[in-house]
């Protein structure tokens, strides 16, 4: 199971290393940039990311063209102003183990949200669950 991390990006130069050091464990990391200002590219590159830049046609179809840059069946989408968890990461290594045919096509992620200082945990905010990992195929 080889993971290809993804995360779309306009001007992001205070979230993009943070974002990319979380994911650091995948095979393969791919920023795709709509055109920033800032120094958000040359941070991801840094990072050790594959930097592609693409004019924002909309957030599917950024979050689309990231997959189809991708060498791996396999897709983890973070936005950047998201990190991975140690205990995602744990749950994450823990499917690296299975054989193909004990794994889903997809898997939701809970997100929890801060918020002024505080997690966010009621209200409908948490578990915020989103699909982020799941096979491109």
């Amino acid at each position: 199971m080889k993971i290809t991390a993804t995360i779309i990006t306009f001007n992001e130069e205070l979230n993009i290393q943070a974002a990319c050091e979380s994911v650091a464990w995948a095979d393969e990391l791919i920023v795709v940039d709509s055109n920033s200002t800032d120094a958000t590219r040359s941070i991801a590159k840094a990072a050790g990311a594959r930097v592609i830049i693409n004019e924002w046609p909309g957030f599917a179809l950024q979050k689309q063209f990231a997959v189809d840059h991708s060498a791996n069946d396999w897709i983890f989408s973070l936005d950047a102003d998201e990190r991975v968890s140690e205990e995602l990461l744990k749950s994450i290594e823990s499917l690296k183990t299975k054989n193909e045919s004990q794994l889903a096509d997809g898997y939701l992620i809970s997100r929890r949200s801060f918020y002024q200082g505080k997690w966010i945990r009621g209200g409908g905010w948490y578990p915020d669950r989103q699909l982020r990992l799941f096979k491109k195929s």
